[in-house]
């Protein structure tokens, strides 16, 4: 089940919000009760598409829920030994879960290709959502170990954690440490419902309307084939597909958010506009922020920091990005991604700073956008022979440099994107600060049904309706 099916939005949300305030907040009042709706909804809007693979998340949670108690309690009785060990294991199993399921292929692919042994590869489906909510389970374990926070007593509260829907299935990374006490206690009212419908509905514009039009425009681009490509066509797909990718995923945010709202929760921010970046640096501090601050509070920080000298910085960064390219999937596309940003980010803290500073703004600004989009190629391509093969009509390695079909794709989507860069802009911040207060909520008013009318009819219309994250 997804934000952006008929099911969801005509059955799925209005059930479980009828019964949540029904039952949880109206009749009897208790967090306890809220919780094991909102719980029960999040097995079952998981178990929609994973009818199989609910029985590993509850042994996932029923496993961190017990060894989280036993590793607290080991703690407070001063052994440390023991508390140690609990850690390792609780560590080994969940990366050994998440590195059976989505890595084990690629493991036995590359062994047999350099052995030629002939494994044959277990071609399990990977469990949507395994990686983020194995990352929420790893930040629990980590800072209980560490002492940040003390073990969760109530499994419910536990289990919701792990499960609730809104950011189950692609964030945002919600650490323990932040949600704690809203699974304790939290209070709804109606302007947080109503701020959260409105975050909801703008995020599944972003999906419906931006995301999967111009998703579409470069899915046809890469049916051509890089081989065959003209310059033009090269650049007007990654460009859709820079623009997509980007409403996509915070749109799929914006949404996880806006639901947050709407049953009392707080989540965290995922994206700052990331395509206003003046530095690659500055590009990772707007982009997937959860993901960036997950790294670097249980990675880059442990391993040294900025705080050894320079040689151990460059090799903590090397990691941190081969991890997160890795982590967003098992081929080597992903692992080139991780280090070619691992390299740009070095290159920007040791060699460039000094010169990017001197830079015009907008010259800043393009050097960046074309980092920026060289990597969703690395990202988006099925392999990286045709990876570089894309890079290369890029930058003029191409049949030639525009034709029919480069500057049809083109002036017929010229509109979409315009709309679409303009909207990758601060353009609602903007708007938000001239019509303040309730101006501004009025317009809202207006404006929230409009485009949510507008998102029915593009969910009806369009076939193509990808969550690109999901597959991570």
């Amino acid at each position: 089940m997804v934000f952006s099916s008929a099911t969801f939005l005509i059955v799925f949300l209005p059930i479980t919000i009828a019964l949540y305030y029904l039952f949880g907040v109206a009749i009897t009042k208790s967090t306890v009760v809220k919780n094991f709706i909102l719980l029960i909804a999040s097995l079952v809007f998981y178990a929609w598409g994973e009818p199989v693979y609910i029985i590993l998340m509850m042994i996932s949670i029923c496993f961190n829920f017990f060894i989280g108690k036993d590793i607290d309690q080991s703690k407070r009785m001063n052994n440390r030994a023991k508390a140690k060990m609990l850690f390792i294991a609780a560590i080994i199993f969940n990366i050994g879960v998440l590195g059976f399921f989505k890595y084990s292929n690629f493991l036995i692919d590359n062994i047999t290709n350099i052995t030629g042994l002939g494994i044959r590869p277990l071609n399990l489906p990977l469990p949507v959502g395994i990686s983020f909510y194995t990352f929420q389970i790893l930040s629990y374990i980590i800072d209980l170990y560490n002492g940040n926070i003390r073990a969760q007593r109530r499994f419910l509260s536990f289990a919701l954690y792990v499960s609730l829907f809104p950011q189950l299935i692609a964030g945002p990374i919600v650490k323990y440490k932040d949600i704690a006490d809203q699974l304790v206690y939290r209070k709804e009212d109606l302007s947080s419902f109503s701020k959260g419908v409105n975050r909801f509905v703008f995020g599944l514009s972003k999906k419906l309307i931006l995301a999967n039009t111009l998703g579409s425009v470069y899915a046809s681009v890469q049916e051509a084939g890089a081989d065959n490509m003209s310059m033009l066509t090269a650049w007007v797909g990654i460009i859709c597909y820079t623009l997509q990718i980007y409403f996509d995923f915070s749109g799929y945010s914006d949404m996880a958010i806006g639901l947050g709202g709407m049953f009392g929760f707080n989540f965290c921010e995922n994206f700052n506009y990331p395509y206003i970046a003046m530095s690659i640096t500055d590009f990772w501090r707007r982009w997937h922020m959860s993901l960036s601050s997950w790294f670097r509070d249980y990675v880059y920080i442990p391993l040294g920091g900025n705080r050894c000298k320079v040689p151990r910085v460059i090799l903590n960064l090397l990691i941190v990005w081969l991890l997160t390219g890795f982590w967003h999937g098992a081929s080597w596309n992903f692992l080139l991604w991780g280090l070619y940003y691992g390299i740009l980010l070095i290159l920007e803290k040791y060699l460039l700073a000094g010169l990017i500073n001197k830079m015009p703004k907008p010259l800043r600004w393009i050097i960046t956008i074309i980092c920026v989009m060289v990597g969703w190629v690395l990202f988006s391509a099925p392999s990286l022979s045709e990876a570089f093969s894309y890079i290369g009509a890029m930058f003029g390695y191409a049949v030639s440099f525009a034709d029919s079909f480069g500057a049809f794709i083109l002036f017929t989507n010229l509109v979409l994107i315009i709309i679409g860069s303009i909207c990758a802009t601060p353009v609602y911040a903007f708007l938000s600060g001239i019509f303040k207060g309730e101006k501004f909520s009025k317009i809202m008013a207006v404006v929230t049904p409009v485009l949510f009318i507008l998102c029915i009819v593009f969910m009806i219309s369009e076939t193509y309706n990808p969550f690109l994250y999901f597959r991570f």
